[in-house]
């Protein structure tokens, strides 16, 4: 049986040469070509991240930063580039679900899933 990492890695390499991969990276290459593109998404991404420091971190978020949020999620959905960046970004999340749930299938048939079991309840 092969190396548990060398399976890892041939995974890496499949993802990279996906489809879904590289439709994300064109669409990255394209918002970062544009100089106003690329600052809208930066300042889209620093905002999240900073919102999901303060949730990790058990501040609060006040409505004044949840309405800066939702309009620099407005303006940047508004974008064409942005917005096929964000789409590509989904399709390549499902992708890596799906996987996940593939890998981890082992050790839910092991533990059985707690969803299910509270379902049957």
């Amino acid at each position: 049986m092969a190396n548990i990492y060398d399976s890892a890695y041939d995974l890496e390499k499949a993802i990279r040469n996906s489809e879904e991969f590289n439709s994300l990276k064109n669409a990255y290459d394209a918002v970062m070509a544009d100089e106003s593109a690329k600052k809208m998404f930066d300042n889209f991404r620093n905002t999240q991240m900073e919102l999901q420091e303060k949730q990790m971190q058990g501040q609060e978020i006040s409505e004044e930063e949840v309405e800066e949020a939702r309009k620099v999620v407005e303006l940047v959905q508004q974008h064409e580039d942005i917005s096929k960046l964000m789409e590509e970004e989904q399709r390549l999340n499902v992708v890596i679900n799906d996987v996940s749930s593939i890998i981890t299938k082992p050790l839910e048939e092991l533990y059985g899933n707690p969803e299910e079991e509270e379902s049957n309840e």
